[in-house]
């Protein structure tokens, strides 16, 4: 394969335009749609784990793409970005409906993807199956999280802001002293994406780590506002 005919992506470019419109309308379709779904339980979970398939297969596809064109390599090919982690806990949700999963789901998949398909860290555009992958992974976290919210009577709580924030500052030590042994940047520890991204507006390295926690929190906390129960219970 020779990789530099391969289609390059541009930020904001039309394909990414329209992938942004196709996950709107996907949000809307699931939001107008849903009291007025009424699916009989086992079809309800045939569609999950069918849904969960598709993304752990598209995956899978992924890193045997990244293996035959000798991309793969251990300082950025293993799953410890925090839309990777987010995915394999959106999938193991799907599969099991572990109610364990869910906020972590809601907030680190929703807070993540949405960065992340706001401006892409993405080398290949469109038609390229990579393109493919990214924003079906991405878009398929968050469809997971507000399908559970919206379809499955689940609600993110502010004790799920919490658990999110310690679960992501366990990670954060692991994932940092991998990224030493590996010469890995995951989850940008060691540096910002080159291409440009959010974290161009949190101060240098290593203080937009610490603001990237203020934000994150920030759009947990507006996350919650929106889609907690309207009861003083939510706590």
């Amino acid at each position: 394969m020779i990789w530099n005919e391969e289609p390059v992506f541009t930020m904001f470019s039309s394909a990414h335009i329209v992938a942004v419109i196709g996950l709107v309308l996907l949000i809307v379709l699931l939001f107008v749609f849903r009291n007025k779904a009424t699916i009989e339980v086992g079809k309800m979970k045939a569609f999950e784990r069918f849904f969960a398939v598709t993304l752990l297969g598209m995956d899978l596809l992924y890193y045997v793409w990244l293996y035959q064109t000798d991309r793969w390599n251990w300082s950025h090919s293993l799953p410890l970005e925090l839309c990777s982690i987010s995915l394999i806990a959106a999938i193991v949700l799907l599969w099991t409906g572990n109610k364990h999963l869910y906020e972590f789901v809601f907030y680190a998949g929703i807070g993540g993807a949405i960065q992340a398909i706001a401006t892409p860290v993405l080398d290949m555009g469109y038609p390229h199956f990579r393109f493919f992958h990214f924003f079906y992974t991405h878009v398929g976290i968050i469809i997971t999280a507000l399908y559970f919210t919206w379809y499955k009577g689940h609600r993110p709580t502010f004790k799920g802001i919490v658990k999110t924030m310690i679960v992501l500052n366990v990670l954060l030590p692991i994932v940092f002293v991998m990224n030493l042994v590996v010469d890995g940047n995951y989850m940008f520890l060691q540096r910002k994406p080159v291409n440009g991204s959010l974290l161009d507006y949190l101060g240098p390295y290593p203080w937009y780590i610490i603001t990237l926690e203020l934000v994150s929190f920030l759009v947990f906390l507006i996350l919650w506002l929106i889609f907690r129960k309207k009861t003083e219970d939510s706590l």
